[in-house]
């Protein structure tokens, strides 16, 4: 049996999860979520979780799997979605991999990450002196260690500058063998046949999706769900406490953003990271069919 993975994607609000469920239930399939925030257990409202009615329809994977004080990466997302989706194909059924996010969705079809390890003693310490000495000071230390120079590395980019430090320092080679050796490496599904299908929705369209789905997630009790979360520790979680949705809620929480301004400020930040989306699909994703979500059926889904 042919090893094939589908992967739906699109932007925020596009509709993914009611067709993704069609076609899982009409095609014997299970989903995979590939959406970075779905990780969390209690981070519901402001990632727009499927409901539990949702999650009953088909199995899911990939979603609940740890807490806010839990670290998520690729390399652990790809580790755990390559032994998901054998599962699922060992038993017979059909994988379908449904969200956007960045370098997760990316994993499907490229190599994502190195294999270096960096111990948790040198992230830190180059971290503090980041904050103490300077991005100057940490681009200083790091042209010695690659004579033939930084290549394209953009040293005005402190969270790009402090993976190189750390990677080379790690490794004790230069960015340019270690951009050859991350270039040899075999995707992580690279035996599969991944299929993908992007959904697509006009401007205005999507904009009405985005009003609808913040003022829903606002009635649902966002900012309770965010006060809950900043118990739990969400501001030691930087990847959720800046997701959309939970940064504006948090501004709201500590008075930074008027509550007469919370919805309009989630709207705007959202319509922005759609842009952003639509660029990254069309320049960092192979080609790929694009559906138009209003009038998708699931059977063009994956012809």
């Amino acid at each position: 049996m042919e090893r094939a993975i589908h992967v739906l994607t699109g932007c925020t609000a596009v509709g993914k999860t009611e067709l993704a469920l069609r076609w899982a239930e009409t095609s014997g399939a299970e989903i995979v979520s590939c959406d970075s925030l779905l990780f969390y257990r209690g981070a519901d409202l402001g990632t727009a979780k499927p409901t539990k009615a949702e999650l009953a329809r088909v199995p899911h994977h990939l979603i609940d799997i740890c807490d806010l004080a839990d670290r998520m990466d690729v390399t652990y997302y790809v580790t755990k979605a390559r032994a998901v989706t054998d599962d699922i194909l060992r038993r017979g059924r059909r994988v379908l991999v449904v969200g956007g996010s960045g370098f997760y969705l990316k994993s499907f079809f490229a190599p994502v990450a190195d294999e270096v390890a960096v111990p948790a003693e040198l992230r830190e310490g180059l971290r503090h002196r980041l904050a103490v000495e300077g991005l100057a000071a940490l681009v200083a230390e790091l042209r010695p260690l690659n004579p033939a120079g930084l290549g394209a590395l953009d040293v005005q980019n402190p969270r790009r500058v402090l993976r190189a430090l750390e990677r080379c320092r790690a490794s004790g080679r230069t960015l340019a063998a270690l951009q050859a050796d991350f270039d040899a490496q075999p995707a992580p599904f690279a035996d599969c046949t991944v299929k993908l299908c992007e959904l697509v929705r006009e401007p205005a369209d999507l904009d009405n999706r985005i009003a609808q789905r913040v003022a829903a997630m606002l009635d649902a009790g966002l900012v309770a769900e965010v006060r809950g979360l900043l118990a739990q520790g969400l501001k030691h979680n930087p990847s959720a406490a800046q997701a959309i949705g939970y940064r504006e809620t948090i501004d709201f929480i500590e008075g930074r953003l008027p509550e007469t301004e919370l919805a309009a400020t989630i709207m705007k930040n959202t319509r922005a990271l759609v842009k952003k989306q639509r660029t990254w699909f069309k320049t960092q994703l192979p080609a790929h069919r694009q559906l138009a979500a209003a009038t998708a059926n699931v059977a063009e889904l994956f012809p």
